[in-house]
């Protein structure tokens, strides 16, 4: 089994990318959607297993890619942060790029809201944001992909228990 964690729009709150990263435990990779604003480096040294970033609408000083394609097991995948795509009004841009470019999954953020579309032909992810969460409930959301014994792709959002949870209960 190989266990992916997708990341979103941590803005420098690198702690909290330290803290989903001691929560899910293991991993074989690393993908963070972009609105890393700093420490891409840290997040890097976080880890031992592949690491996939990209540039956010925030990521000024970065010199990350603005898009990565690359394989995850048998699956051709797409990682974006989103906002070239106007992925505010929906994912419908985005889905038709990847579609162009032969892609099975495609990955953005942006929108800091958890998203899962899964089509025959292309599946669609948004882990959310684990430092600002704009859905009901505002709950700092990431994603776990699952690449199963038999090669099949499963997905869940996890929502980020910081070490403060406690500390804000009123």
């Amino acid at each position: 089994m190989m266990r992916i964690l997708v990341l979103s729009d941590s803005h420098g709150r690198n702690d909290d990318v330290a803290g989903v990263i001691e929560q899910v435990g293991k991993l074989d990779m690393l993908i963070h959607c972009g609105d890393v604003e700093r420490g891409d480096a840290y997040i890097r040294s976080l880890v031992d297993c592949p690491v996939h970033m990209v540039a956010g609408n925030n990521d000024y000083n970065l010199t990350l890619p603005q898009q990565d394609i690359f394989m995850v097991g048998d699956y051709k995948v797409l990682v974006v942060h989103g906002h070239t795509f106007y992925v505010h009004g929906g994912p419908m841009y985005l889905k038709e790029y990847a579609s162009e470019q032969g892609v099975d999954i495609a990955m953005y953020g942006h929108t800091h809201k958890p998203y899962i579309e899964i089509d025959e032909d292309i599946t669609v992810l948004n882990p959310g944001s684990i430092s600002y969460p704009r859905q009901e409930g505002r709950k700092p959301t990431f994603l776990l992909m699952e690449i199963d014994d038999l090669g099949e792709a499963h997905y869940a959002h996890g929502y980020y228990k910081s070490k403060f949870d406690e500390l804000m209960m009123f």
